[in-house]
C-alpha cells in the first residue's frame, strides 16, 4: 500500500492542563500529517482513545479551541494556534438550535460552505435521506430522539465543510444499522478532500480503529499524575487502514488487545 505522510496539519506540543492544581493532561505531544496516496484524494481519520475519566473531554475542548492549556501549543496547518471556530465540532450531547426546525438548522450550516453555493437544498436532502432524517426535516429538536439529534448534529457539521471535524464519542447512542451508516458517511467525508481531517475522541476502541489510519492512546503512567499520549499506532503501516470488514482480521483483534493494555 503506497502512501506518504507529508506536511503537518495539526501539532500539539508540550500541552499541560491542571484543575485546582491537580494535573489532568501532562506533556501532550502529537502531530497529524497529510496522508498522500497516489491517484486519489485521501483525508485523515485519527482517533484519540482512552478510558472514561482520563481527560479525553478536556483534550477535546483544547483541540476545539474552547479552552486554552496552561502551557504548550496546539497549532493547525503550521499557521496559528487553534481557536474556537477553526474546527467543526460535534459534541456528545448534540447542541442544536431548539427554536429552529431541523431543515432551518441544516440550511444555516450549508450556507456557510462556499462549495455548496446554489446546491444547499439538494445536498441537505441527499444527506438527510442517507441519515434517515428526510421525514424529520420540519420538526424541532425536542421532537427527535437522542439518536436522531446526534445524526442532525453530525450532519450539521458535515454541511459546514470545515477541513477539520472534531467528534466527541460519535458512536454512542446509535443502533447497529445507523452506526454502519454513520461510519460509511464519515469515511466518504474523509476522502472528499486531501486535507479533510477527522479527529475522533472515543472510548469505543473497536469502532475507532476500524475507521482510522492513526490511533493515539491517552493514559497515565505509573506514579505520575496527569494523562499523556502513551503510544501512537500507525494503522496504515500495519495494513489495518482503508479496508472494509477489517474487524475480522487477526491483526485487528491483536491491535485492540494491545491498545487495551495501555489503558
Amino acid at each position: 500500500m503506497t502512501y506518504t505522510k507529508e506536511e503537518i496539519l495539526l501539532q500539539a506540543l508540550h500541552v499541560q492542563l491542571s484543575y485546582d492544581k491537580r494535573p489532568v493532561l501532562r506533556d501532550i505531544n502529537f502531530e497529524i500529517r497529510n496522508v498522500v496516496r497516489p491517484g486519489m484524494e485521501q483525508g485523515q481519520v485519527v482517533s484519540l482513545v482512552g478510558r472514561s475519566g482520563i481527560g479525553k473531554t478536556q483534550l477535546f475542548r483544547l483541540l476545539a479551541g474552547l479552552n486554552t492549556p496552561d502551557s504548550g501549543t496546539i497549532t493547525i496547518q503550521q499557521q496559528h494556534q487553534v481557536k474556537a471556530g477553526d474546527m467543526g465540532v460535534i459534541f456528545q450531547h448534540y447542541y442544536l438550535f431548539e427554536w429552529r426546525t431541523i431543515f432551518q438548522t441544516l440550511m444555516l450550516a450549508a450556507k456557510k460552505n462556499k462549495q455548496l453555493a446554489g446546491k444547499e437544498m439538494e445536498t441537505i436532502l441527499a444527506y438527510a435521506d442517507n441519515f434517515s432524517l428526510a421525514e424529520h426535516l420540519q420538526k424541532y429538536p425536542q421532537q427527535l430522539s437522542g439518536g436522531q439529534r446526534q445524526r442532525v448534529s453530525i450532519l450539521q457539521q458535515l454541511l459546514k465543510g470545515s477541513d477539520f471535524l472534531l467528534l466527541d464519542e460519535p458512536f454512542s447512542g446509535l443502533d447497529i444499522l445507523m452506526l454502519d451508516k454513520v461510519i460509511s458517511l464519515l469515511l466518504q467525508v474523509s476522502v472528499s478532500d486531501e486535507l479533510k481531517t477527522l479527529i475522533i475522541v472515543s472510548h469505543d476502541i473497536d469502532t475507532a480503529i476500524a475507521i482510522s489510519d492513526t490511533v493515539f492512546i491517552l493514559g497515565e503512567e505509573p506514579g505520575i499524575k496527569g494523562a499523556t499520549i502513551k503510544k501512537e499506532i500507525d494503522l496504515v503501516a500495519r495494513g489495518l487502514a482503508w479496508q472494509k470488514d477489517i474487524r475480522h482480521e487477526k491483526a485487528f483483534r491483536d491491535t485492540v488487545e494491545e491498545i487495551k493494555g495501555y489503558l
